[in-house]
């Protein structure tokens, strides 16, 4: 849980130039910045100048809805960093869509930043803003806590992922606002005269980032699963869901975990078969499934990691798409609450390759370690050139523990194939072969797809690996 001076500049800009939705419900806090911030402007010319400009840019790229207006600047802010600068953390290009339409304003909000003071009004009010931090964290961190109980799943295992909650009283209360950008999951989060925060919402969230990396680790098993899509392409909910097997099966499971723990687990069993069918009906079609078989997870010792191939695995395809064939899809949908909004891919892996297979690994290692300590470029594919650095570098430990992060942290099958293949080499060279069986069958899964990893992971399989020249190797 944090706060930002950059998101609070972006929601205080939007503020003065219109942005009153849900003032009444809001933090008193929130009416005293603008009062604050109004006062600035009308005692400076320059501030007024400032503010100008500044609100004439905000008036031209207002949307039908004020929420989708804010949600863009939102968008913008989490891919920016500390003021004054306010520099983007990635080229341009790679911004998501709704922020790259409005990152024109930002030279119009570094001038209004400085003549109206905010930094000022900013530091005026960092002991209110860290004390709505302090009220929030310990019913926040209880509820992540449950979440990880359920599932029996620990987030400490995920390297290279990050989850943020912000809180920011200068937008409206009733709206959350939830990004996914690379492997890093955002909620920014307005708390308003209501003693509780939007806890739903932000679950929702926390879920997907516990979930959306198992999904990904299993492209074969999702691929038979494909067959759904064209039993929901006439459903009401979001077109990212009926172009995309991973992204369906995963929100059918998040919401019927969300139905089977909903109220502590003591909402009656009426309400829950309702909204069951409530999800089917908008396309969600394996929610049943999924509700179901979580009975018998919940009984048993193994967790979601250990356990989720298995739920795949056990999806009868034909069977339900003909359970989908006989629902009335609704005529809308909940809107989604998560934007998945991934970056492009940049150039510095690209680099980063080039001059690896040149032999010039200082510079592979450099470009690979700058895309993942910018977070601007797939974190699996940098760690995994990180990997085979250090292998060629002859630093066997190093290796490993780079592509047991790449494992983590992987979304390409290519490169999660791989990356258990090296493993499985290096543990039949230190020795433990039941640890390289492991991940010879899991690169076996992964790669599925891919004749070359397939064969170099039945080979291992077969037998040991071993090098050609143990002293290269």
């Amino acid at each position: 849980m944090d706060t930002s001076e950059t998101l609070f500049t972006l929601l205080t800009v939007a503020n003065t130039c219109g942005y009153d939705s849900e003032l009444d419900l809001s933090s008193p806090l929130r009416t005293r910045i603008r009062g604050e911030v109004a006062k600035a402007v009308q005692s400076s010319e320059g501030a007024r100048e400032a503010s100008h400009e500044l609100c004439q840019y905000y008036s031209d790229r207002q949307q039908a809805e004020s929420s989708r207006t804010l949600a863009q600047y939102i968008s913008l802010a989490l891919y920016l960093d500390d003021p004054p600068e306010f520099a983007p953390k990635a080229p341009e290009a790679q911004l998501p869509p709704d922020a790259r339409g409005v990152i024109g304003i930002m030279p119009l909000v570094q001038r209004f930043y400085r003549q109206a003071g905010l930094h000022a009004i900013w530091e005026q009010h960092s002991e209110e803003y860290a004390a709505l931090s302090q009220r929030y964290h310990e019913p926040l961190s209880k509820m992540l806590f449950d979440t990880e109980i359920y599932l029996k799943l620990p987030s400490a295992g995920y390297l290279g992922h990050q989850f943020t909650v912000y809180l920011d009283p200068m937008g409206a209360p009733g709206q959350t606002n939830a990004r996914n950008y690379g492997s890093d999951y955002y909620v920014v989060v307005s708390p308003g005269t209501s003693p509780s925060l939007k806890m739903q919402q932000i679950r929702h969230t926390y879920l997907h980032y516990l979930l959306d990396p198992l999904a990904l680790k299993y492209p074969s098993a999702m691929k038979r699963l494909d067959p759904l899509l064209e039993a929901v392409k006439t459903a009401p909910m979001d077109e990212s869901f009926k172009n995309d097997t991973g992204l369906l099966v995963t929100e059918c499971l998040i919401r019927a975990i969300e139905i089977r723990t909903g109220s502590a687990g003591k909402t009656p069993e009426a309400d829950r078969e309702k909204a069951v069918d409530d999800a089917a009906a908008q396309g969600f079609i394996l929610t049943r499934y999924f509700y179901e078989t979580l009975a018998a997870f919940e009984k048993d010792p193994v967790g979601l990691r250990n356990a989720f191939s298995d739920l795949l695995e056990r999806v009868d395809v034909g069977k339900e798409v003909k359970r989908a064939e006989m629902i009335q899809f609704a005529t809308k949908a909940d809107p989604e609450l998560l934007r998945l909004s991934r970056p492009m891919e940049g150039r510095l892996l690209i680099t980063a390759e080039q001059r690896l297979a040149t032999g010039d690994t200082d510079a592979a290692q450099k470009f690979a370690q700058e895309a993942l300590d910018e977070r601007s470029e797939d974190a699996g594919r940098a760690l995994f050139i990180l990997a085979r650095v250090a292998s060629v570098n002859k630093d066997m430990e190093g290796a490993r523990n780079y592509f047991l992060r790449a494992v983590e942290a992987a979304s390409d099958p290519k490169v999660l194939a791989w990356s258990h293949i090296y493993l499985g080499r290096i543990f039949d060279l230190q020795e433990d072969r039941a640890s390289a069986l492991d991940h010879y069958r899991a690169a076996l899964n992964a790669g599925s797809t891919l004749p070359e990893a397939k064969a170099a992971a039945e080979r291992g399989i077969e037998k040991p690996y071993e090098p050609p020249n143990r002293t290269q190797e």
